[in-house]
């Protein structure tokens, strides 16, 4: 995992400010590079060096090395073609194929190939298609910009889930700013770059060094360039384009059937098919994960953000099957102190004559007691494996103290709703917690050293997993479940995976996402409707336990890995479990604007 700050000045080299400059030290601790150049670049036909315009480059990758045997610093540099690449993600596979080594340098060396075959004059879609060929081969998150010296064009985009951060920053007068993060001010200046295909500026075209002239002779504010929008072409679209850049995913299977809705049980293809394309998905991101620098007490290269449902207890219960049993796991339970329902709780205790004296605040919210029982699962279910349990506990002040910093890390996000899950998910990252000592009630202070967190994040959306859902299908049966699900899917990308990025790795972790794998998103997409959940469903025998219809497909699966418990546990959204909804006493709503 990396942080990127790309930017291009039309007076002098611009540079991060200190705040974007220490956020991006803490995404990547390992290494910081910076590389700046100025270039005298002539617009298209023109060889005249009188009318050069210069355009001033700045690239800074800063590293958390999680690939390959080796250090591999950023950017990366090319020394025939000084080309530049910085490079945030994680590439699983190119064509079909897994990668062994540092990624970044094989992107890089494709990237390279591709360019190279775009330097001969034609049209404009014959000279890019190689690029978006490059680009539609990877499977897996990333954010990247990366400059192709010999064709003078900047190329910057994220991938179609938009599971790494990447924002924006356009100033008429100075000039153009890439970066991972923002410099925190809240201003409207930052935006996301959307997850919808890639971008691409031609540094020779005629409007910028127009823009070079005017601003040099007259101050004139013409737009400086124009920025080329490659969108992401699906499968079964892609001969209608003679530019396109092939998404990963087909479109939803929307399939409807006349007679009864199948059983979907235990016995079900689908089930089975399930646990195979997810373990497939969790080898690619939990094996060869190198040692933490620093280890506390024990060798944990691996922690789940846990809160004791079903979609992270699957998880866990898979990864025990694909690791020895000396890799230790780390379970973070976050649990918040809410003045709100601390007062509520105060109130019912006086009513009902509770005695409350000994009770924690930690210990009745709802993830901590569903992520103890799934804990104690996980134990009887998976023998011989050291499943340590973080106890996460966040008191009121301490959150109150990280408030400012958590809005600037969310933004462009700004509502209350965001702040409340970010504020999860800051503190269950940060991995500093208690646990038990043996079987013990002793607890002792505890920091995981694991640098890679896997999130269940991805399955409500894929098998129907919302209250929502179920209120389509009440509403409109198969057909408005399917309309539902394919709207989910389609603003995946453009709704939180970004400002969750940027709020885990301020820590210096990298999120995983194994339910948003290319191969088992794509799987579930074509899925008729009723292989996913159960709604609609009637018959039920005997052996097949009866469950919530939501992410049916994932309970069974649940039941037969001898997780039970989880199975059944009911869908609850993160700021309800952890209790960092409503933390201010008074009226609020979870669209109202933060400042």
């Amino acid at each position: 995992m990396c942080g990127i700050f790309f930017s291009l000045g039309w007076h002098d080299n611009i540079a991060p400010c200190a705040t974007i400059l220490d956020q991006l030290k803490r995404r990547g601790p390992d290494s910081l590079e910076y590389i700046q150049r100025r270039m005298n670049i002539p617009a298209t036909g023109d060889a005249s060096d009188h009318d050069k315009h210069t355009t001033f480059v700045t690239c800074i990758s800063t590293v958390l090395s999680l690939r390959g045997d080796k250090l591999v610093k950023q950017p990366l540099e090319d020394d025939l073609s000084d080309s530049l690449l910085c490079w945030n993600g994680e590439a699983w596979m190119i064509n079909d194929e897994s990668l062994q080594g540092n990624d970044a340098e094989q992107i890089f060396r494709m990237l390279l190939a591709a360019t190279s075959q775009c330097t001969a004059e034609g049209d404009h879609e014959r000279l890019l298609q190689p690029m978006c060929n490059a680009i539609s081969s990877i499977s897996g998150p990333y954010a990247f910009v990366f400059y192709d010296a010999r064709n003078r064009r900047v190329f910057y985009g994220r991938d179609a889930l938009g599971r790494r951060s990447l924002l924006i920053k356009r100033d008429i007068h100075d000039g153009f700013q890439i970066s991972s993060v923002s410099d925190g001010s809240l201003s409207e200046a930052w935006m996301e770059v959307e997850a919808d295909g890639i971008y691409t500026i031609n540094l020779t075209d005629d409007r910028h060094a127009q823009h070079y002239k005017a601003r040099t002779n007259s101050g004139n504010e013409q737009k400086p360039f124009e920025i080329t929008h490659i969108s992401w072409s699906a499968r079964n679209d892609i001969s209608r384009h003679s530019l396109y850049l092939a998404s990963p995913f087909p479109r939803l299977n929307k399939q409807m059937i006349a007679m009864q809705t199948p059983v979907l049980n235990l016995e079900s293809f689908a089930v089975a098919r399930l646990e195979m394309e997810l373990r497939h998905s969790l080898l690619l991101r939990v094996r060869h994960i190198p040692l933490p620098p620093t280890t506390t007490k024990g060798p944990a290269r691996i922690a789940i953000l846990f809160s004791g449902g079903l979609d992270c207890t699957v998880l866990a219960r898979l990864i025990h099957d694909l690791l020895p049993l000396s890799y230790e796991i780390d379970l973070l339970n976050a649990a918040f102190e809410n003045p709100r329902v601390v007062k509520a709780a105060e109130k019912f205790n006086q009513i009902n004559a509770v005695d409350s004296v000994h009770m924690s605040p930690y210990s009745v919210c709802p993830d901590r007691i569903t992520g103890l029982s799934s804990c104690a699962e996980l134990y009887r279910v998976c023998p011989g494996r050291t499943w340590r349990f973080i106890y996460v506990d966040i008191a009121y002040a301490e959150t109150m103290a990280h408030r400012q910093q958590v809005i600037s890390l969310i933004y462009p996000h700004k509502t209350e709703m965001d702040l409340s899950i970010a504020y999860a998910l800051y503190f269950a990252a940060r991995g500093r917690g208690t646990m038990r000592e043996g079987n013990t009630d002793i607890t002792v202070p505890y920091v995981t050293p694991s640098r890679v967190l896997l999130s269940g994040l991805g399955a409500d959306e894929l098998f129907a997993g919302y209250h929502r859902h179920a209120a389509a299908f009440n509403r409109g049966g198969h057909r408005g479940l399917s309309d539902e699900l394919e709207l989910d899917f389609d603003r995946l990308g453009e709704r939180n995976l970004g400002r969750d990025d940027r709020v885990i790795s301020h820590w210096g972790r990298e999120v995983r996402y194994p339910y948003l794998d290319e191969k088992v998103v794509s799987w579930t997409l074509e899925l008729p409707i009723w292989s996913k959940c159960g709604f609609g469903q009637k018959e039920i025998n005997c052996e097949t336990p009866v469950l919530e219809p939501g992410k049916s497909i994932l309970r069974l699966l649940a039941w037969k890995l001898g997780m039970r418990g989880a199975a059944v546990e009911r869908k609850r959204a993160i700021q309800f479990g952890a209790r960092t909804a409503k933390m201010q006493i008074g009226s609020m709503t979870g669209t109202q604007i933060l400042y």
